[in-house]
């Protein structure tokens, strides 16, 4: 390494040992740099790092005689040229919020204070500003005038930096086809956001189930685990949607063997629609009732006061397209009444005569 530093130059070094509150780092000198322990302690007072481990510190400075580092820039042995250094280098800084000024807060970063607006405390936060005087946070220097006497901080964009480098990150990882394990955050009308990584994403409410749902909620519930596929991933602009329904067996896949043309089915009501009626003949698999099959009804007639969604309906299968995903259905007393016609004309003599069974009985 290096004989000489430069104040606020980054060194990635090896841990040599912890003593009390005292942290010594290898920068290749007969003797050992030096970070105060208490930058790695937590508040359980557990030293985070051991013998052995890699860190990154910045020189902090010649004190009596000792190289001083430190992995937090703001901390009390920062002075103006490091604050400088970590302005240039866009390197994060350690300040301490002193108090609640006009317009934001005053905060303390080693020897110097600098000005946090408002607006650029806290990251996706709802606490009141009084919440953050006190704290020890980490900060960019935004503003460097006056040799350092005026400075401007911002912490909200400490919090973007590490929602962009988790989004980068996820990213090399999930993509369109990808299986994710993810919790419900919320529910909303159409759809559920879900939580996957700590990053949100949409579950519509059409990608739930091949069945249709008609209130998220008799499905999902916040907290709930849920598996899906990504489905669309525009990592740019932070949309990712997913789909449970993906995993499903596509009920339409057997549609054809088990709901051919002819076929009576019971069936239930699903949708009431302007032009007709939607049945559900199977999970998944729904018909439409066109309104000019309906008995007693006619284009201008308002079907939701005659049928209601949830409401038994028997039908018969008039046509299937299965590459279109499409049902024609004709209600059962209807075709039971063109049946019962078809057969009645069937029976007819060869001079045309329609099919009398009194006269069939007299010729016995």
């Amino acid at each position: 390494m290096k004989q000489q530093f430069d104040i606020g130059e980054a060194v990635k070094t090896t841990v040599v040992q912890v003593a009390g509150d005292t942290i010594f780092i290898d920068i290749g000198q007969k003797s050992e740099g030096i970070v105060d322990a208490a930058e790695f302690t937590d508040d359980d007072g557990t030293i985070s790092v051991k013998a052995g481990d890699t860190i990154t510190a910045y020189f902090a400075g010649d004190r009596r005689g000792e190289l001083r580092f430190t992995t937090r820039i703001g901390g009390s042995d920062a002075d103006g040229t490091m604050l400088e250094k970590a302005y240039r280098a866009g390197l994060p800084v350690e300040g301490t919020v002193e108090k609640e000024i006009k317009g934001g807060f005053e905060v303390k970063l080693g020897t110097a204070r600098a000005f946090c607006p408002y607006s650029q405390m806290g990251f996706r936060t709802r606490e009141e500003p009084a919440a953050f005087v006190g704290r020890s946070l980490t900060f960019l220097i935004t503003e460097y005038k006056n040799d350092g006497k005026d400075l401007i901080v911002s912490n909200r964009r400490i919090g973007e930096q590490a929602e962009r480098q988790k989004i980068d990150a996820l990213a090399q990882t999930v993509t369109v086809g990808t299986k994710v394990t993810g919790t419900v955050q919320s529910l909303q009308s159409y759809g559920a956001f879900i939580d996957i990584g700590g990053f949100r994403v949409l579950l519509p409410v059409s990608e739930i189930s091949h069945e249709r749902v008609n209130d998220v909620a008799d499905v999902l519930s916040v907290g709930q685990t849920v598996e899906a596929v990504v489905i669309k991933a525009d990592w740019q602009h932070e949309k990712v949607s997913v789909s449970m329904k993906s995993l499903e067996k596509d009920p339409w896949d057997d549609a054809a063997a088990t709901i051919a043309p002819g076929t009576k089915i019971d069936g239930t009501i699903a949708r009431v629609a302007p032009f007709g009626l939607f049945v559900t003949l199977a999970k998944g698999i729904d018909g439409l009732v066109h309104v000019s099959a309906l008995e007693g009804v006619s284009a201008s007639t308002n079907l939701t006061k005659k049928f209601k969604a949830g409401d038994p309906f028997s039908v018969v299968v008039e046509k299937i397209d299965t590459k279109e995903r499409r049902i024609s259905l004709l209600p059962a007393a209807s075709a039971d009444q063109e049946q019962s016609a078809a057969a009645y004309l069937s029976h007819q003599n060869d001079d045309g005569e329609h099919y009398n069974p009194f006269a069939a009985l007299l010729k016995k």
